[in-house]
Formats: C-alpha cells, structure tokens, sequence
C-alpha cells in the first residue's frame, strides 16, 4: 500500500470519527424547549417558557465561564451537579466556544453571562450559589425570531445573518423588543459543517 493511499485511509478514518463524535453530541445533548409558531422563508418564529439563569458579571467571558462552570459542577450549598443545556446563549463579547447554556452581554467594559438552567428548576428548587458574584434571576417567557445557520460562528458571518433577520422583520413589518443575540448548540470538537448555530432577536408580541 503506497503512502498516498495510507495517508488517504487515515484521513477518511478521522474523519469518520470526527463525524461521529458530532452525531453523537448533536443527539445527546438537551436542548431549551421552544414552539415555533410561524416560518417566514426560513425565519423562525419561537415561543420559549419561563427559565432560571445562573448568571455573574465579570471582566471578560472566560472568568464568567468559569464562575458558571464552577456552579454547576458543585459550587452551590447543596453541592450538586446541575445538567447544561443547549443552546450557548451570546450577545456582545468575543466569541466563545462552550457546551452550556449560556447567555452573555458586554457592558461597561464587563461581561454579563448566564446559564440556562434545565426546566425541571424553578427559583424555589435550584441550588443556591455558594459564590457571592453568581446569581439566580427568573428569565420570563420570549417570543423570538430565529435564523439558523451551520460552520463556525465568526463575527463576519453572524453580522451578515443578523443583517438578513433584521431586513426580514422589517420586510414583514414585525417590531423587535432588544438587540440580536447568537445562540451555539455544539461543543468546541463538533465538525464545522454538522454545526447549529443562530441569530435570534427577541420580537413585540402580539396585543
């Protein structure tokens, strides 16, 4: 067997794994329940429920992490893991690439991030941080306007689907009620073509 051919079946060899791996993670992982109400040539219209954020202002996004992390790896008076669930949750900041719901927002120099935490919890029932700059704040339910989008999450290219979400509302006269976010559902090892990633802005309900 020549070189070229062995090189040719360790890369399909990898590749194949690689694949796996991110059909696995794409399966296993629990997602934020939400119903979609309407499709607008690809826009989607989302209702989302009431959900619990751990959330912490800090200097950048990866002490925030971190912070989170710790959270619901057991720092919490009860000293219990906490399941994440996906999507990550971003708005403002550099780009971060995690496996938790998370939710973040730049201000004042400062990065506000929150993690989703699973829908069995409500205030009463989650486990209180033990870290005094980690909180647990009730997030009310959204109705969402959503574009879905695959390969890596650069800034270039999720300005130019927010661009196209912003344009489509406009188009069909639907208000926004705040600013678009990006919403990741895969870990850092998932292929860039098998990934889920989407611009979602949170849009006026209905009287």
């Amino acid at each position: 067997m020549g070189k070229v051919t062995k090189a040719a079946l360790i890369g399909a060899g990898l590749l194949g794994a690689w694949t796996a791996w991110g059909l696995y993670t794409n399966r296993s992982a629990d997602t934020v329940p939400y119903t979609v109400l309407e499709d607008l040539d690809g826009i989607e219209i989302r209702e989302y429920p009431e959900a619990v954020l751990a959330e912490t202002n800090a200097r950048s996004e990866l002490i925030a992490f971190r912070r989170l992390f710790d959270y619901i790896a057991g720092a919490n008076e009860r000293r219990e893991s906490v399941s994440m669930t996906a999507p990550v949750r971003t708005a403002g900041g550099q780009s971060l690439s995690m496996t938790a719901p998370v939710k973040t927002a730049e201000t004042d120099d400062k990065t506000v991030m929150g993690f989703y935490l699973p829908s069995d919890y409500d205030l009463d029932s989650a486990p209180k941080p033990t870290d005094g700059a980690v909180e647990l704040r009730s997030m009310p339910s959204q109705t969402l306007a959503v574009v879905q989008f695959s390969w890596y999450a650069t800034e270039n290219r999720v300005m130019r689907y927010e661009r196209r979400l912003l344009r489509k509302l406009q188009a069909n006269g639907i208000k926004t009620a705040g600013a678009p976010f990006l919403l990741r559902y895969n870990d850092p090892w998932t292929p860039p073509f098998m990934r889920r990633n989407e611009v979602a802005v949170e849009i006026e309900s209905e009287p």
